[in-house]
């Protein structure tokens, strides 16, 4: 007899975190299907009822949001629109249907004025639209739904999509010199892993093991914007290409629209207390992601050389 697949609505499509939701080892019983921005419509809270009544869903993934961050402080309507209304709806039509909402948000939340590593009680005191925004966002997600996860990660990288890895590898074969912030400091958090982590996380709910609320979840380790370039052009380097030279530098030399965190390190305790889940460094999560974007070592590519890897 055949085990029935359950289907998981994930909101977002081509985000980095639903991209990689989509590509996630997921359980027999459950099969994430996606909703992109031209199928649902998330600012459109009759659509959203629509969408989370169409079928019998485990659950609902929000892995929507908008992440323009410098962006969203000349647009704030926007920014809200999908940040907090957007949630918002989601929260409603879940609890209408009896459905547990995994909300992904941000270390943005904070103002990164914290000495130590931030847990999930801090007080929040974003400094910008977006993290207002989503800020916003959780609140009305806490208000609306007990049902709920908050999973708050960061400085979020991938093989899709836009993020500080793919535009270091893009800029860096164009110049010469990079001029990299210094001062600000957080953990840089593969996409693949969120999903890992959200996928055991619904499974633990569904099957009754598992806890609501807000968590915390990034890889582990601490590093600057400059040290993720240094570690991510040493692995260029090490595949024979070129690489520019890198620049430390503070964060009042490079002036942006919306604030950053100073700190934007997350403690990652209760994620690991309540779901077993322990993040890996993020230097190894970064090699497995370059190991997708750039060529192999010329060595290994060439036919002369016979490679062994894998064996015993």
């Amino acid at each position: 007899m055949t085990a029935e697949v359950r289907p998981v609505l994930i909101v977002g499509r081509s985000g980095q975190v639903a991209t990689a939701l989509l590509r996630a080892a997921w359980p027999a019983g459950l099969r994430p299907e996606a909703r992109g921005r031209m199928e649902l419509d998330l600012t459109d809270p009759a659509a959203v009822q629509a969408a989370v009544a169409e079928r019998p869903w485990a659950a609902v993934v929000n892995a929507a949001a908008y992440t323009a961050v410098d962006q969203a402080e000349s647009e704030a309507e926007a920014a809200y629109a999908l940040n907090r209304d957007g949630p918002a709806a989601l929260a409603r039509a879940c609890r209408a249907a009896g459905l547990p909402l995994i909300h992904i948000s941000t270390d943005y939340v904070f103002d990164g004025q914290k000495d130590g590593a931030w847990q999930e009680d801090d007080p929040i005191n974003p400094q910008s639209v977006y993290g207002a925004s989503k800020a916003a966002g959780e609140v009305e997600v806490r208000a609306t739904l007990p049902q709920h996860v908050i999973l708050r990660t960061a400085w979020v990288f991938s093989d899709s999509g836009h993020n500080f890895v793919k535009t270091m590898l893009r800029v860096g074969a164009e110049r010469d010199e990079l001029r990299i912030v210094d001062d600000q400091r957080g953990s840089p958090t593969a996409a693949d892993d969120i999903a890992a982590a959200t996928v055991t996380i619904l499974e633990r709910l569904l099957s009754g093991r598992g806890a609501y609320g807000t968590f915390h979840f990034a890889n582990s380790g601490t590093t600057s914007w400059y040290g993720f370039a240094q570690a991510i052009f040493e692995e260029v380097a090490a595949r024979g290409q070129n690489v520019p030279r890198l620049t430390p530098i503070p964060t009042r030399d490079y002036p942006t629209p919306a604030a950053r965190p100073m700190n934007s390190v997350l403690d990652c305790r209760r994620i690991a207390q309540t779901y077993g889940i322990t993040p890996r460094p993020w230097a190894a999560a970064l090699s497995d992601t370059l190991d997708s974007l750039l060529p192999e070592p010329a060595a290994a590519q060439s036919p002369a050389i016979q490679t062994t890897k894998g064996a015993r």
